[in-house]
């Protein structure tokens, strides 16, 4: 296995957060998110992304043992199969994740860490998706103010 630097899962985690946000906006509640077939499926595999990598940065004391729940939520989708929950999804999706993502910002501008590199990585990872692309750029930006 390859060891990858903290920087690139935070990427990987931002990506997600992005992707799930697009999938899920046109949604009013957990049912209609569930029988859409399709972003109900991808929205769940972004949550496994965003729960591995919030375990990488575990372990790599990036990150506190309160984010442990995240990735015990990861683990019950990963493993429920068809019992997953849909209205536990919905909280996560419509509440939880943002404020994931408001505290990664905080966590890496107080460390002033430089994410310049992953992003990069990123979209040459990502060069077949324009909204990926166009999240990446936006996302740089929102960095450096």
């Amino acid at each position: 296995m390859s060891k990858r630097e903290v920087e690139f899962y935070i990427v990987d985690i931002f990506i997600a957060i992005d992707k799930i946000k697009r999938y899920s906006i046109k949604f009013q509640n957990a049912q209609e998110l569930l029988y859409s077939e399709l972003e109900w499926d991808a929205t769940i595999r972004e949550l496994e992304i965003i729960g591995e990598a919030t375990n990488r940065l575990l372990k790599l004391d990036f990150l506190n043992k309160e984010h442990r729940i995240i990735v015990d939520f990861r683990n019950q989708i990963n493993h429920g199969y068809f019992a997953i929950d849909e209205n536990i999804v919905w909280e996560v999706i419509t509440e939880y994740i943002l404020k994931f993502r408001i505290e990664l910002l905080k966590i890496i501008k107080n460390n002033l860490i430089n994410l310049d590199e992953a992003i990069e990585s990123a979209k040459v990872d990502n060069n077949f998706s324009k909204n990926t692309l166009d999240f990446l750029k936006y996302f740089y930006k929102e960095l450096k103010f």
